[in-house]
Protein backbone atom coordinates (compact mmCIF):
# COMPACT_ATOMS: atom_id res chain seq x y z
CA UNK A 1 0.00 0.00 0.00
CA UNK A 2 1.19 3.80 -0.32
CA UNK A 3 1.36 5.69 2.01
CA UNK A 4 -0.40 9.51 2.21
CA UNK A 5 2.67 11.42 1.10
CA UNK A 6 3.15 8.93 -2.12
CA UNK A 7 0.10 9.85 -2.99
CA UNK A 8 -0.12 13.19 -2.49
CA UNK A 9 3.12 13.34 -4.39
CA UNK A 10 1.78 11.26 -7.75
CA UNK A 11 -0.04 13.01 -10.31
CA UNK A 12 -2.90 10.37 -10.61
CA UNK A 13 -5.62 10.25 -13.43
CA UNK A 14 -8.96 11.67 -12.99
CA UNK A 15 -11.57 9.31 -12.29
CA UNK A 16 -13.08 8.01 -15.85
CA UNK A 17 -10.09 9.20 -17.47
CA UNK A 18 -9.23 6.28 -20.10
CA UNK A 19 -6.19 4.05 -19.34
CA UNK A 20 -6.21 3.00 -22.65
CA UNK A 21 -1.83 2.93 -23.34
CA UNK A 22 -0.26 3.82 -26.24
CA UNK A 23 0.80 1.28 -28.53
CA UNK A 24 4.91 1.74 -28.28
CA UNK A 25 4.87 -1.55 -30.07
CA UNK A 26 4.42 0.04 -33.61
CA UNK A 27 7.21 2.53 -33.78
CA UNK A 28 9.69 -0.51 -31.75
CA UNK A 29 8.48 -2.37 -35.16
CA UNK A 30 9.75 0.46 -37.71
CA UNK A 31 13.00 1.12 -35.31
CA UNK A 32 14.16 -2.56 -35.88
CA UNK A 33 14.34 -2.28 -39.66
CA UNK A 34 17.56 0.55 -38.25
CA UNK A 35 19.11 -1.42 -36.17
CA UNK A 36 22.65 -2.10 -36.16
CA UNK A 37 25.50 -2.71 -34.80
CA UNK A 38 26.40 0.98 -33.51
CA UNK A 39 23.21 1.27 -31.97
CA UNK A 40 23.80 -2.02 -29.94
CA UNK A 41 27.23 -1.10 -28.75
CA UNK A 42 25.66 2.31 -27.58
CA UNK A 43 23.38 0.43 -26.31
CA UNK A 44 25.57 -1.89 -23.76
CA UNK A 45 28.12 1.62 -23.13
CA UNK A 46 25.28 3.31 -21.74
CA UNK A 47 23.99 0.38 -19.82
CA UNK A 48 27.70 -0.49 -18.33
CA UNK A 49 27.96 3.53 -17.75
CA UNK A 50 24.75 3.81 -15.63
CA UNK A 51 25.35 0.63 -13.81
CA UNK A 52 29.01 1.57 -12.93
CA UNK A 53 29.77 -2.04 -14.29
CA UNK A 54 32.62 -3.29 -17.03
CA UNK A 55 29.91 -6.17 -17.65
CA UNK A 56 27.32 -8.26 -15.95
CA UNK A 57 28.99 -11.37 -15.94
CA UNK A 58 27.06 -14.04 -13.58
CA UNK A 59 23.88 -11.58 -13.27
CA UNK A 60 20.58 -11.95 -13.63
CA UNK A 61 18.82 -8.80 -15.39
CA UNK A 62 14.89 -8.15 -15.14
CA UNK A 63 13.75 -6.17 -18.18
CA UNK A 64 10.44 -4.72 -17.20
CA UNK A 65 8.88 -3.37 -20.56
CA UNK A 66 11.59 -4.48 -22.75
CA UNK A 67 9.77 -2.37 -26.05
CA UNK A 68 12.12 -3.25 -28.62
CA UNK A 69 14.26 -5.57 -26.52
CA UNK A 70 17.23 -3.64 -26.86
CA UNK A 71 18.31 -3.22 -22.95
CA UNK A 72 17.58 -6.85 -23.14
CA UNK A 73 19.85 -7.88 -25.89
CA UNK A 74 22.57 -5.31 -24.42
CA UNK A 75 22.20 -7.34 -21.25
CA UNK A 76 22.71 -10.69 -22.81
CA UNK A 77 26.05 -9.50 -25.03
CA UNK A 78 27.00 -8.17 -21.80
CA UNK A 79 27.50 -11.55 -20.43
CA UNK A 80 24.18 -11.32 -18.18
CA UNK A 81 24.04 -15.12 -16.79
CA UNK A 82 19.83 -14.55 -17.08
CA UNK A 83 17.80 -11.98 -18.47
CA UNK A 84 14.06 -11.98 -18.36
CA UNK A 85 12.05 -9.70 -20.93
CA UNK A 86 7.87 -8.46 -20.58
CA UNK A 87 6.42 -5.79 -21.92
CA UNK A 88 2.59 -5.07 -21.71
CA UNK A 89 2.32 -3.92 -25.18
CA UNK A 90 2.26 -7.45 -27.20
CA UNK A 91 3.96 -6.18 -30.32
CA UNK A 92 6.55 -4.78 -28.17
CA UNK A 93 6.98 -8.34 -26.98
CA UNK A 94 7.02 -9.34 -30.55
CA UNK A 95 9.79 -6.99 -31.02
CA UNK A 96 12.09 -8.54 -28.50
CA UNK A 97 11.21 -11.88 -29.45
CA UNK A 98 12.65 -11.54 -32.41
CA UNK A 99 15.60 -9.66 -31.59
CA UNK A 100 16.19 -13.00 -29.28
CA UNK A 101 15.55 -15.06 -32.34
CA UNK A 102 18.58 -12.89 -34.53
CA UNK A 103 21.03 -12.97 -32.12
CA UNK A 104 20.34 -15.57 -29.19
CA UNK A 105 18.18 -18.03 -30.54
CA UNK A 106 19.02 -21.06 -28.61
CA UNK A 107 19.72 -19.72 -25.48
CA UNK A 108 17.32 -20.82 -22.79
CA UNK A 109 18.34 -18.06 -20.28
CA UNK A 110 16.94 -15.54 -21.81
CA UNK A 111 12.54 -15.35 -21.54
CA UNK A 112 10.33 -13.16 -23.12
CA UNK A 113 6.95 -12.69 -22.03
CA UNK A 114 3.60 -10.57 -22.23
CA UNK A 115 3.35 -9.26 -19.09
CA UNK A 116 2.14 -6.03 -16.61
CA UNK A 117 4.38 -4.22 -13.74
CA UNK A 118 0.31 -3.45 -12.78
CA UNK A 119 -0.15 -7.15 -12.20
CA UNK A 120 1.10 -8.45 -8.79
CA UNK A 121 -0.07 -11.72 -9.57
CA UNK A 122 2.38 -11.66 -12.36
CA UNK A 123 5.18 -10.53 -10.96
CA UNK A 124 5.07 -12.47 -8.06
CA UNK A 125 6.09 -15.53 -10.37
CA UNK A 126 9.28 -13.85 -11.59
CA UNK A 127 11.53 -13.77 -8.54
CA UNK A 128 14.24 -11.57 -7.75
CA UNK A 129 17.14 -10.01 -10.00
CA UNK A 130 20.19 -9.06 -9.46
CA UNK A 131 19.32 -5.97 -11.79
CA UNK A 132 16.26 -4.66 -11.92
CA UNK A 133 15.74 -2.16 -15.59
CA UNK A 134 12.74 -0.19 -16.65
CA UNK A 135 13.71 2.99 -18.50
CA UNK A 136 10.89 5.47 -19.66
CA UNK A 137 8.01 2.74 -18.65
CA UNK A 138 6.50 3.35 -15.48
CA UNK A 139 4.90 6.45 -15.48
CA UNK A 140 2.96 5.20 -19.22
CA UNK A 141 0.84 2.49 -16.64
CA UNK A 142 -1.91 4.81 -15.31
CA UNK A 143 -0.29 4.38 -12.12
CA UNK A 144 3.02 5.70 -11.59
CA UNK A 145 3.53 4.92 -7.97
CA UNK A 146 1.93 1.29 -7.67
CA UNK A 147 4.36 0.83 -10.60
CA UNK A 148 7.40 1.75 -8.21
CA UNK A 149 6.14 -0.33 -5.34
CA UNK A 150 5.71 -3.45 -7.61
CA UNK A 151 9.11 -3.57 -8.52
CA UNK A 152 10.61 -3.48 -5.47
CA UNK A 153 10.16 -7.18 -4.59
CA UNK A 154 11.73 -7.78 -7.74
CA UNK A 155 15.32 -6.80 -6.81
CA UNK A 156 17.46 -9.15 -5.05
CA UNK A 157 19.10 -7.87 -1.66
CA UNK A 158 22.85 -6.11 -2.88
CA UNK A 159 21.18 -5.85 -6.56
CA UNK A 160 20.44 -2.57 -8.30
CA UNK A 161 17.27 -0.80 -9.52
CA UNK A 162 17.70 1.33 -12.52
CA UNK A 163 14.36 3.46 -13.74
CA UNK A 164 14.26 6.28 -15.78
CA UNK A 165 10.88 8.60 -15.05
CA UNK A 166 9.91 12.17 -16.51
CA UNK A 167 11.08 15.17 -14.86
CA UNK A 168 7.60 16.81 -13.55
CA UNK A 169 7.35 20.60 -14.61
CA UNK A 170 4.20 22.22 -13.06
CA UNK A 171 2.13 23.61 -15.69
CA UNK A 172 4.09 22.68 -18.71
CA UNK A 173 4.51 18.68 -17.84
CA UNK A 174 -0.08 19.62 -17.09
CA UNK A 175 0.04 21.11 -21.05
CA UNK A 176 2.34 18.19 -22.12
CA UNK A 177 -0.48 15.74 -21.04
CA UNK A 178 -3.25 17.54 -22.88
CA UNK A 179 -1.29 17.37 -25.93
CA UNK A 180 -0.41 13.57 -25.73
CA UNK A 181 -4.18 13.10 -25.06
CA UNK A 182 -5.02 15.17 -27.96
CA UNK A 183 -2.46 12.71 -29.90
CA UNK A 184 -4.61 9.39 -29.24
CA UNK A 185 -7.52 10.80 -29.86
CA UNK A 186 -7.18 10.30 -33.29
CA UNK A 187 -5.03 10.56 -36.58
CA UNK A 188 -6.10 14.11 -37.52
CA UNK A 189 -4.72 15.20 -34.72
CA UNK A 190 -1.04 13.28 -35.23
CA UNK A 191 -0.82 14.46 -38.26
CA UNK A 192 -1.30 18.15 -36.85
CA UNK A 193 1.02 17.49 -33.95
CA UNK A 194 4.17 15.76 -35.39
CA UNK A 195 4.97 17.58 -37.85
CA UNK A 196 4.19 20.87 -35.51
CA UNK A 197 6.60 19.89 -32.75
CA UNK A 198 8.72 17.81 -34.77
CA UNK A 199 9.69 20.95 -36.51
CA UNK A 200 9.42 23.03 -33.29
CA UNK A 201 12.16 21.07 -31.37
CA UNK A 202 14.64 20.55 -34.24
CA UNK A 203 14.25 24.49 -34.78
CA UNK A 204 14.77 25.47 -31.39
CA UNK A 205 17.91 23.25 -31.28
CA UNK A 206 19.29 24.52 -34.35
CA UNK A 207 19.12 27.92 -33.06
CA UNK A 208 20.97 26.93 -29.68
CA UNK A 209 23.52 25.25 -31.41
CA UNK A 210 24.21 27.42 -34.58
CA UNK A 211 23.57 30.61 -32.52
CA UNK A 212 24.50 30.01 -28.85
CA UNK A 213 26.50 27.29 -28.65
CA UNK A 214 28.54 27.23 -31.68
CA UNK A 215 28.51 23.91 -32.78
CA UNK A 216 27.60 21.24 -35.47
CA UNK A 217 23.83 21.23 -34.91
CA UNK A 218 23.56 17.10 -36.12
CA UNK A 219 25.79 16.70 -33.13
CA UNK A 220 23.07 16.67 -30.40
CA UNK A 221 21.27 14.05 -32.91
CA UNK A 222 24.18 11.55 -32.64
CA UNK A 223 24.10 12.04 -28.93
CA UNK A 224 20.37 10.98 -28.83
CA UNK A 225 21.43 7.89 -30.50
CA UNK A 226 24.29 7.28 -28.25
CA UNK A 227 22.64 7.60 -24.77
CA UNK A 228 19.36 5.50 -26.11
CA UNK A 229 20.42 3.80 -28.68
CA UNK A 230 17.24 4.93 -30.63
CA UNK A 231 16.17 6.82 -33.86
CA UNK A 232 15.59 10.96 -32.68
CA UNK A 233 12.39 10.32 -34.96
CA UNK A 234 11.58 7.47 -32.74
CA UNK A 235 11.83 9.27 -29.57
CA UNK A 236 9.72 12.18 -30.70
CA UNK A 237 6.69 9.56 -31.45
CA UNK A 238 7.44 8.31 -28.28
CA UNK A 239 7.40 11.29 -26.38
CA UNK A 240 4.02 12.64 -28.67
CA UNK A 241 1.87 8.99 -28.37
CA UNK A 242 3.30 8.29 -24.68
CA UNK A 243 0.30 8.18 -22.55
CA UNK A 244 -0.99 7.41 -19.80
CA UNK A 245 1.62 10.42 -18.71
CA UNK A 246 2.60 10.63 -15.35
CA UNK A 247 6.28 12.84 -13.76
CA UNK A 248 7.60 13.29 -10.97
CA UNK A 249 10.56 15.50 -9.06
CA UNK A 250 13.66 13.57 -8.29
CA UNK A 251 13.56 14.42 -4.56
CA UNK A 252 10.05 12.14 -4.42
CA UNK A 253 11.52 9.49 -6.39
CA UNK A 254 14.66 9.58 -4.07
CA UNK A 255 12.04 9.65 -1.25
CA UNK A 256 10.12 7.01 -2.05
CA UNK A 257 13.05 4.63 -2.06
CA UNK A 258 15.07 5.75 0.55
CA UNK A 259 12.72 4.98 3.12
CA UNK A 260 11.85 1.59 1.62
CA UNK A 261 15.64 0.61 1.97
CA UNK A 262 17.27 1.79 -1.46
CA UNK A 263 20.35 3.83 -1.52
CA UNK A 264 21.01 5.83 -4.55
CA UNK A 265 24.03 5.97 -6.26
CA UNK A 266 23.71 7.44 -9.34
CA UNK A 267 21.90 9.92 -11.02
CA UNK A 268 21.31 12.03 -13.76
CA UNK A 269 18.77 14.34 -14.73
CA UNK A 270 17.03 16.22 -17.03
CA UNK A 271 18.37 19.55 -15.77
CA UNK A 272 14.57 21.00 -15.21
CA UNK A 273 13.50 20.05 -18.83
CA UNK A 274 10.43 17.24 -19.93
CA UNK A 275 12.90 14.58 -20.63
CA UNK A 276 13.92 11.23 -18.23
CA UNK A 277 15.47 11.96 -14.40
CA UNK A 278 17.45 8.53 -14.51
CA UNK A 279 18.32 6.84 -11.26
CA UNK A 280 20.19 3.87 -9.99
CA UNK A 281 19.35 2.58 -6.47
CA UNK A 282 21.10 0.14 -4.70
CA UNK A 283 18.88 -2.01 -2.47
CA UNK A 284 20.30 -2.65 1.25
CA UNK A 285 19.26 -4.87 4.02
CA UNK A 286 16.90 -8.12 3.44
Amino acid sequence: MLANSDITMARRFEIGEPARRFAFGRNWQRFLQVLDEERIAEAEHSLCTMLDVEDLSGKSFLDVGCGSGLFSLAAMRKGAARVHSFDYDPLSVACAQELKHSYFCDASCWTVQQGDVLDSTYLATLGKFDIVYSWGVLHHTGNLWEGLENVIPLVARNGKLFIAVYNDQGTLSSIWKAVKKRYNSGTPWRMLLVPAFGSYFVGKALIKDVLILHKNPLARYRQYKQSRGMAYWTGLVDWLGGYPFEVAKPEAIFEFFRVRGFELVRLSTAGGGHWNNEFVFAKRGK
